[in-house]
């Protein structure tokens, strides 16, 4: 068991354990190619709009939850994707599940969660009533 820790073997078992878990090489390498790093959890959840969420408490305390963006998102993924029970979860504010958790209020006129669209042609764009300033020059015809 020593030598087999010394040379490194205990390394490469948890690699191919890893590989296998994401659905072996190029699904694993798709996967290292979106989120920059493989990890191996316990899925927990997902959320209407197709997120998964993990958890492995094997690893240190502040990167043992984790998301995994829906797949038709690609490498456009922000945090703005995800909905406030699920941001709750992983940020520790609460153990509960959101699907697990009883006293979470739940109102009629609770808007459902919206991605921020800043920075697209789908920004929110106040109306203005105040004329410009400074107008262009139209010249004369």
């Amino acid at each position: 068991m020593k030598m087999a820790k010394l040379l490194g073997l205990d390394k490469l078992g948890r690699l191919f354990q890893i590989i296998s878990h994401n659905g072996g090489i190029r699904a694993s390498l798709y996967k290292l190619y979106r989120q920059d790093e493989l990890k191996i959890g316990t899925l927990v959840g997902e959320d209407k709009f197709g997120n998964k969420y993990y958890e492995n408490k094997m690893y240190f305390y502040g990167r043992n939850r984790w998301v995994e963006y829906a797949d038709h998102i690609a490498m456009d993924y922000d945090g703005s994707q995800v909905p406030a029970e699920w941001y709750g979860w992983l940020h520790y504010k609460t153990d509960l599940l959101p699907h697990k958790d009883p006293n979470r209020p739940k109102y009629k006129w609770m808007a459902e969660h919206k991605e921020n669209k800043s920075g697209t042609s789908e920004a929110y764009m106040p109306y203005s009533t105040v004329p410009p300033k400074i107008e262009a020059w139209v010249p004369p015809k």
